[in-house]
């Protein structure tokens, strides 16, 4: 199975997808490391932390355990876990094993950017959803209660680890809050997976071997791409924002007890399909086949607890905002899109309303 490369200004490492490499971990260790800090929750860890032992065999490693859960996505965690790395003797040579889903790839992450002013981190990531974004870019971060990922940093990890085995394991919601993403990548830089998405839905649910790996193959190479061409997120990058603007202000609005990201990502679709169309960048017929696919990977959760008037505020609180001007990543068609400044605040009124109707 394939490797993508990111190659930036000053790192380059591989985003390997291969059934069964937890258990080849070692290999992927630099010739001279300290101790290994495995960043991991009980339940990932009750399913596959075997696999993962296994592959660091004879090395010097311990596990951090993180309670899990989006709420608990705060500086705080990361303090508690940093304190027992210098408990455990963690010095400037040791390496971070962020192994998980979304959460523990950014959290991990940033505990390694940030541990002794910086030390190595390989990202493995266990659910759909991060192992199509999450793990690969460099992105890491935790959550304030006026937004998600507000303090963060970038730091590239040394290798992003995918291993489409486990997402047998994985619950059908969280399964499915994964495929948000990968219909997102379609939508912005891939007709072809977008089409996958659109006519095999079957097999896609049913997790096909076939179909699981070329959903993944494919959104792990769009984003190597474009992280490669634009790592800190001054121009491409913005794209992979598709939706992500209006559902970052949806879970932020639910105290992140509501959504799973990837359900308000896909929520956040909607309203961005709404806007693209009602700003005149996308046609009838493109919105509706958007719309319909992301609603075909549903249900989600009750929009109820949402209204207009609360999520509007919230939309100048995002990391993306600039100055007050809010930039909306727009679909143009199927596969391109285009990132844009400060729109009416009526057309997003619009668009917001039509989403949660």
């Amino acid at each position: 199975m394939p490797a993508f490369a990111v190659t930036t200004t000053a790192h380059r490492y591989e985003a390997t997808v291969e059934r069964g490499v937890l258990r080849r971990l070692r290999d992927f260790l630099p010739a001279r490391h300290g101790k290994v800090f495995v960043v991991a929750t009980d339940d990932v860890w009750a399913l596959h932390g075997p696999a993962v032992a296994s592959g660091l065999d004879g090395k010097d490693w311990h596990r951090l355990v993180f309670p899990g859960g989006e709420e608990r996505k705060r500086l705080s965690s990361v303090e508690s876990m940093a304190d027992r790395m210098v408990e455990l003797g963690g010095d400037r040579s040791s390496l971070v094993v962020a192994f998980g889903g979304g959460i523990v790839n950014d959290l991990g992450g940033f505990l390694a950017a940030i541990y002794m002013r910086g030390i190595p981190v390989i990202q493995i990531p266990t659910t759909l959803l991060s192992q199509v974004d999450a793990a690969v870019g460099g992105k890491t971060g935790a959550n304030l209660v006026g937004g998600k990922n507000l303090i963060g940093s970038f730091h590239q990890p040394l290798a992003v680890l995918t291993d489409p085995d486990v997402l047998a394991t994985l619950p059908e919601r969280e399964y499915r809050a994964g495929l948000f993403e990968v219909i997102k990548h379609g939508v912005i830089a891939c007709e072809p997976l977008f089409r996958l998405m659109q006519n095999e839905q079957p097999r896609v649910m049913a997790r096909e071997p076939g179909a699981v790996e070329q959903m993944v193959a494919e959104s792990v190479r769009i984003k190597c791409e474009v992280v490669t061409a634009d790592e800190k997120e001054m121009g491409l990058r913005k794209i992979l924002n598709f939706g992500h603007t209006v559902g970052h202000a949806m879970e932020a609005e639910t105290k992140y007890a509501h959504f799973l990201h990837g359900e308000a990502v896909g929520l956040g679709m909607i309203a961005a399909t709404h806007l693209s169309r009602l700003a005149g960048r996308l046609s009838e017929d493109h919105s509706s086949e958007i719309i319909d696919v992301v609603n075909a990977y549903g249900p989600f959760p009750s929009t109820a607890p949402l209204s207009v008037d609360n999520l509007m505020p919230r939309l100048v609180k995002d990391k993306k905002a600039i100055q007050g001007t809010v930039h909306f990543v727009l679909a143009t068609g199927i596969g391109s899109t285009e990132v844009v400044p400060g729109l009416p605040a009526d057309l997003v009124r619009e668009a917001i309303g039509l989403t949660l109707a």
